[in-house]
């Protein structure tokens, strides 16, 4: 899913020129993994990767650091079918559960499940300029590992259609954010919304801080549902997390109070409509303004013009669809599945084609 948020902060280049440290603690071996989703770059091309079904997250040196042409662009027809190809299967066999560009190479590393039942294999692949894909070896690779102390349950709950398990979305998205990675996902606790901030290199996953919103189209504050993705934002020079919810309240948390053990409550500065779930967002830079673009399941690509953003009340009564920060939707980008920064003009999106098929494309941004 992500994530240049340090280049809006104006950090990243310099976090990247320090390099040397980030591999700290890291051991040679293999990578083990029950599951693999959402993903982030850090610096000097550490490769952020969660494990929900562990409810683990796991550091991975790629080695990848030679720099991109500034040429760079991205265009595989099929990507699903072509992953299938090399993995020996079906494209029907194959989920594609995030994507995340180094910063540095512009290479596209794929978080896949091979197969879609308890015995799906999770694989790492990484798509090159001219469109080559390769599986990325996890068996003598220097990595580190944090666990989360207190996940949901690994169990079914609920009734009929309801039914899900909770420990899938212990991580439901991770961004590397000035030193630490924020973690967004549900915990064992009664308030169940979780964000943690862990040092990098990692030390000891402490407890997470629990997080409440105001749901405007449910017309009630909300502890339990997990937030689906976030970026960071600068609001009136202050670092903050944007973070969209199922059915899609838009909030905003101050990063300073991140704090283990915590429990507070964000700022709904937007409904951007209900039966609607958010899928990967991005903020960027162009023209004097700063933008949020955000994919959703069933509302298309949003562009969200952030210049009052510091002047948004806060929502606290119940709305019928649409209240706050407005959009335009973006109607030439059908079908995202899937969105990232690719450099600073471009976008890379995931979306469907004819057939089933999943076309990766960097595309300008709008």
């Amino acid at each position: 899913m992500k994530k240049y948020f340090s280049l809006l902060a104006g950090s990243f280049l310099a976090i990247a020129a320090v390099g040397a440290s980030w591999t700290e603690g890291m051991v040679s071996g293999k990578v083990e993994l029950k599951s693999i989703g959402p993903l982030a770059f850090g610096p000097d091309g550490v490769l952020l990767m969660a494990d929900a079904k562990s409810a683990a997250l796991v550091a991975l040196d790629t080695q990848d650091r030679v720099p991109a042409p500034a040429s760079a662009q991205v265009h595989v027809k099929g990507l699903n079918q072509k992953i299938a190809g090399l993995l020996g299967t079906e494209a029907e066999q194959v989920l594609i559960n995030d994507l995340a560009v180094n910063p540095i190479s512009r290479k596209v590393y794929v978080a896949v499940s091979r197969g879609r039942g308890p015995e799906a294999s999770a694989v790492l692949v990484r798509v090159h300029h001219e469109g080559r894909i390769e599986a990325v070896s996890l068996e003598n690779v220097k990595h580190s590992r944090a666990t989360l102390p207190n996940p949901p349950a690994d169990a079914m709950v609920g009734q009929g259609q309801r039914q899900s398990n909770p420990r899938l979305e212990s991580i439901t998205d991770l961004a590397f954010v000035d030193g630490r990675v924020v973690v967004a996902g549900l915990s064992n606790e009664e308030f169940a919304s979780t964000l943690r901030a862990l040092p990098f290199p990692f030390q000891t996953a402490g407890k997470g801080t629990s997080v409440e919103i105001y749901h405007g189209a449910h017309g009630a504050f909300e502890t339990r549902s997990p937030i689906r993705t976030f970026v960071q934002f600068k609001v009136e020079g202050e670092d903050h997390l944007l973070a969209a919810y199922t059915c899609t309240p838009l909030v905003q948390f101050p990063l300073k109070e991140l704090q283990p053990g915590a429990k507070i409550r964000g700022k709904t500065i937007a409904e951007l409509g209900n039966r609607n779930r958010p899928l990967d967002m991005i903020a960027y830079h162009k023209g004097g303004k700063d933008y949020l673009l955000l994919a959703n399941s069933s509302r298309g690509i949003m562009k969200i013009d952030t210049t009052d953003i510091a002047k948004s009340e806060s929502i606290t009564s119940r709305v019928a669809d649409k209240q706050g920060l407005a959009y335009e939707t973006i109607e030439a980008w059908k079908g995202v599945d899937q969105l990232d920064r690719f450099d600073a003009s471009q976008a890379l999106v995931l979306r469907k084609a004819e057939g089933g098929a999943l076309d990766l494309d960097s595309l300008p941004l709008p």
